[in-house]
């Protein structure tokens, strides 16, 4: 039986060209959102910004400001929290991911997702990428492999492992292990990678190869980053906002955010004076 959420899904970017299909401006769009834990207490204030397509968007702001609490909302994720209640409305390429014909899990399938912390599973790097697949029942061996080694080039990783694919996870050093856990995010060729502080606990070197691997990205993934580092922010996004106290303050070009901003506070902050 068709998946119920293929009725709201477009297809997967990884099957189209960029030539083939206009890109959209407003590809993620979320409109009067207001979010809140256990009912009452509100964290995140009115929102609503558009998420290009095929581009980066980063999210800054002081710890405690919302940013990762939207992150997470784009994939639902915060729907395993208890008490959490929302209004207003996010859209995929126009389709709510809260339309109840939508199946959670196979809207998280569109969304692959990064952590802070790398977090490989206690498996090999073949098995870490393929996971998602056998547990979705694809088991051919033919098919398996070339999802490895696609994911693994995607991720810039294929030459520093394809000797030692059936090797623990755990033997790769941890700018390895988070470009792994990049390549488990696409194996499943979704539209959409969210990054949550991805290279907060990297040295400068991983980082930089992190940094080029999301410029790499954007070519085929909607890419939308939370990071506190505005240096980073400045470096690999197209876009960014600016949230203070759950309320966004400012959303631009990158260029215009760090350049010329609009708002004191935006000013304030990328300047280094608070935060």
């Amino acid at each position: 039986m068709p998946d119920p959420a293929i009725k709201t899904a477009v297809t997967p970017q990884a099957s189209v060209t960029t030539s083939d299909v206009p890109l959209r401006a407003d590809y993620i769009s979320v409109r009067n959102f207001n979010f809140f834990y256990n009912g009452v207490h509100q964290v995140l204030f009115d929102l609503n910004l558009d998420i290009p397509e095929r581009q980066v968007t980063a999210f800054i702001g002081p710890s405690g400001c919302g940013k990762s609490t939207l992150l997470r909302n784009i994939n639902r994720m915060n729907d395993l929290i208890d008490g959490i209640r929302h209004e207003g409305d996010i859209f995929i390429d126009g389709h709510s991911i809260f339309d109840p014909d939508i199946e959670v899990i196979s809207l998280r399938k569109r969304i692959g997702m990064v952590f802070q912390k790398s977090n490989p599973f206690p498996k090999s790097i073949y098995e870490n990428i393929v996971y998602s697949l056998r547990v979705a029942g694809r088991h051919r061996k033919s098919e398996l492999d070339e999802v490895v080694e696609r994911s693994l080039h995607a991720a810039a990783l294929w030459d520093e492992v394809k000797d030692r694919l059936h090797q623990s996870a755990f033997g790769l050093s941890g700018g390895q292990m988070q470009r792994l856990c990049i390549a488990r995010a696409i194996a499943n060729q979704p539209e959409i990678i969210l990054m949550d502080e991805p290279c907060s606990a990297l040295d400068p070197i991983a980082t930089g190869k992190i940094e080029d691997l999301i410029h790499e990205l954007k070519k085929q993934f909607t890419i939308v980053i939370v990071t506190h580092n505005m240096q980073q922010a400045a470096r690999v996004s197209d876009r960014t906002a600016f949230f203070y106290l759950g309320k966004l303050i400012e959303y631009n070009s990158t260029e215009a955010i760090f350049m010329n901003p609009i708002n004191s506070q935006t000013e304030a902050y990328v300047s280094g004076r608070f935060g």
